[in-house]
């Protein structure tokens, strides 16, 4: 499944940015939760792709997502060796339709129904169907299709009525306009009388979420330097430099939260304030091209990723709607080899298609989920094809400002040899990794280190 990129945002300020000195409790008007707030833990699942060389057998890849207790996938489209092979795992999937199939689907109920009677009823309940995803932003990426979804999602839901299964479609953030600050926003008009009002009222009338692929990494790339990439990242920022909605006075610790509560704003301009929302996409590029994607890296991706697991397994909600916590599905598992366009879109996996880790996620404490997170197991080493002369300034900076202990690779000591510029680097990164804690940037030194689980000594 190609990974949408999302139409340029407007974006002439994320936020008033505020320094308050005192805090003055503001009273929004009432806004119902969301159905279903309390019904289900939040959870975090997984996207899997198949663009990938070598990809794990069904059976192989049943085994590694219980080794990582993944309990919730996405698959794009049904796979039936794979839904077979889940069968009494209890891992739960999240079922895609293609855009592809939205003429039939939508064109013929009957179609509809032997949808269901090949893809669901044969697997369904030994494999858990959570939910069935019809198209990806159809709005943007087949627009020639979107008459036929909302008849699509008719006629399949008609088809599960006795399943109790929900059916939604994901859209992307592009459906929002002038999303930032979050109290502000609203759906695109041009789509709302024919497309949005009419799927929000399936989906309440249905108790289905609204799905929403949601990436603040490409608010980040488009907003030019406005948005901070610590607020991206999930990391604190200091209160002079805090995202405060001025309409509102709520602040917004994260952009995963914002988006989060532009949609709610969205919908509530519509007059649906009980649509919960579920995130059907959302993660972080580990590698990019350098001169045109240079917040794609590892230590971005692993930063982004563990710091948004802690916060939907936390429950932290979101400021407008803190009693509720949406579900997320993290893109993606595998890194897609295969996949065309700019060189990020191969390299979104927590994974390689054989299952040996891009970097390690720090996820400790948070549920068990991503089981083989060894994060006391873990050392710090040269990157394989790192150019020399930026392995050398990084050993230098380790070694001198870095403080790391080096004197086990002076001549004559232990370390010594081999005497080569990776075989040092790797020693004195990991002496620096260590003497920092392991924590998320510690083995980065400008793109040359990577983690691994080998240790180098």
């Amino acid at each position: 499944m190609a990974l949408p990129l999302p139409l340029p945002l407007p974006l002439p300020l994320f936020f008033t940015l505020l320094t308050i000195t005192t805090i003055k409790l503001v009273v929004i008007t009432a806004v119902t939760a969301p159905q279903n707030s309390a019904a289900a833990e939040p959870f975090v699942g997984v996207c899997i792709g198949t663009q990938v060389s070598n990809i794990l057998s069904p059976a192989d890849l049943v085994e590694f997502l219980k080794s990582q207790q993944i309990t919730h996938i996405r698959l794009y489209e049904p796979d039936t060796n794979i839904l077979s092979a889940l069968n009494g795992s209890g891992i739960h999937v999240l079922l895609g339709i293609p855009n592809n199939q939205l003429l039939a689907l939508g064109s013929s109920p009957a179609t509809a129904a032997a949808w269901v009677s090949r893809h669901v009823l044969p697997f369904h309940p030994s494999t858990p169907i959570s939910a069935i995803a019809v198209g990806d932003d159809v709005p943007f990426t087949f627009p020639s299709s979107l008459p036929l979804l909302l008849p699509a999602l008719l006629s399949l839901h008609s088809s599960l009525s006795n399943l109790s299964i929900p059916i939604s479609t994901p859209l992307s953030f592009s459906s929002i306009i002038d999303p930032f600050p979050p109290s502000q926003a609203f759906f695109n008009q041009s789509l709302v009388s024919g497309f949005i009002l009419p799927l929000l009222r399936f989906l309440s009338s249905t108790s289905s979420p609204l799905m929403l692929n949601l990436y603040p990494y490409y608010v980040l790339t488009r907003a030019r330097g406005v948005i901070p990439l610590d607020n991206a990242l999930f990391r604190p920022l200091p209160p002079s430099r805090e995202e405060v909605d001025p309409n509102t006075l709520l602040h917004y610790t994260n952009v995963l939260d914002a988006m989060l509560d532009a949609a709610y704003f969205s919908m509530r301009n519509l007059n649906f304030t009980n649509i919960p929302i579920l995130i059907t996409e959302t993660g972080w590029p580990s590698f990019g091209d350098r001169h045109q994607e240079p917040f794609a890296s590892k230590d971005n991706a692993d930063t982004y990723n563990s710091n948004m697991i802690k916060h939907v397994l936390d429950r932290s909600g979101t400021p407008l709607h803190p009693e509720m916590t949406s579900s997320v599905y993290l893109y993606e598992l595998f890194d897609e080899d295969l996949r065309p366009g700019p060189v990020s879109e191969q390299h979104w996996g927590l994974f390689y298609g054989n299952a040996t880790p891009v970097y390690l996620l720090h996820v400790t404490g948070s549920g068990g989920l991503l089981a083989n997170d060894t994060t006391d197991k873990t050392y710090c080493v040269a990157e394989e094809g790192a150019d020399r002369k930026m392995l050398q300034a990084a050993l230098d900076w380790a070694c001198g400002p870095g403080k790391a202990n080096c004197s086990e690779i002076q001549p004559g000591e232990s370390c010594y040899d081999p005497n080569t510029v990776k075989a040092h680097a790797s020693y004195a990164f990991d002496s620096y990794y260590q003497k920092e804690g392991k924590v998320a940037g510690s083995c980065y030194f400008q793109g040359v280190a990577m983690v691994t689980t080998t240790d180098p000594m």
